[in-house]
């Protein structure tokens, strides 16, 4: 689990395309992976085998760690649905270890699960800050709202403006300077995670599993309406099963 909060701005430092047999459609086409080698001093100063490093956002594994840099894995899947498929050696990436356990949560539940990209479709500078529009892919909208989080490029932001195809942030200048959103264009990709209380609360509300959800409300001269003795033990008999 992570934060949102970038540690340090790394750099890819070469990429090691692969090419193996896509297990959907067995001997039919391969499916291209790559291994990449990131460099970032601090993120690796107790990084070991087996340990997780978001990179731009992603959750990867730490492969090996040497030197200063990482070696990571990353699945077609991954190349697929993430902006790490445009990366080339040299591009910066936004980096972050994974919380600790008791440590302070500055920006919000991040996970490194990359729910889509957006696009860079406009950035309008200011004298202290920049507003930057993102596009927003259709079936994510519904969990972004105005003045909540959203994680872009794995860097937790508050949303200014949430539109049908599209949402707004303002970028304060240490964001500028230390993360990869300080360099992007417009027309640049980046990747998205929406928050994850919002997806768990629909499908809850979707499968009928809250108490209560989905069920019409009695009226006032409704007989069947229980009163507050009768609703308490409701509750109470909801909770019991």
């Amino acid at each position: 689990m992570f934060t949102g909060i970038v540690e340090e701005l790394g750099e890819i430092a070469a990429i090691e395309e692969l090419a193996e047999a896509d297990p959907t459609t067995p001997g039919a086409a391969t499916a291209d992976s790559a291994r990449l080698r990131i460099r970032g001093p601090r993120v690796t100063a107790d990084a070991k085998h087996g340990d997780s490093i978001a990179v731009n956002g992603v959750c990867l594994t730490v492969v090996e760690a040497a030197d200063g840099e990482f070696t990571a894995d990353v699945m077609a899947e991954t190349l697929r649905r993430s902006s790490l498929g445009a990366l080339a050696p040299g591009s910066p990436v936004n980096l972050e270890r994974p919380m600790a356990l008791g440590g302070r949560l500055g920006g919000h539940l991040v996970q490194g699960h990359v729910d889509g990209t957006g696009v860079i479709t406009e950035r309008v500078p200011g004298e202290r800050w920049e507003v930057v529009t993102i596009s927003l892919p259709p079936d994510l909208a519904r969990y972004v709202v105005d003045k909540g989080s959203i994680t872009v490029d794995g860097i937790s932001l508050t949303v200014v403006e949430a539109g049908a195809d599209h949402f707004t942030v303002s970028l304060i200048p240490t964001t500028l300077a230390l993360t990869t959103l300080g360099s992007k264009r417009v027309g640049d990709p980046v990747n998205l995670e929406v928050d994850v209380l919002a997806k768990y609360v629909e499908r809850l509300l979707a499968h009928g599993t809250v108490p209560g959800a989905g069920l019409p409300v009695p009226g006032p001269q409704d007989p069947a309406a229980p009163g507050p003795a009768q609703g308490a033990a409701h509750a109470r008999e909801g909770v019991a099963r």
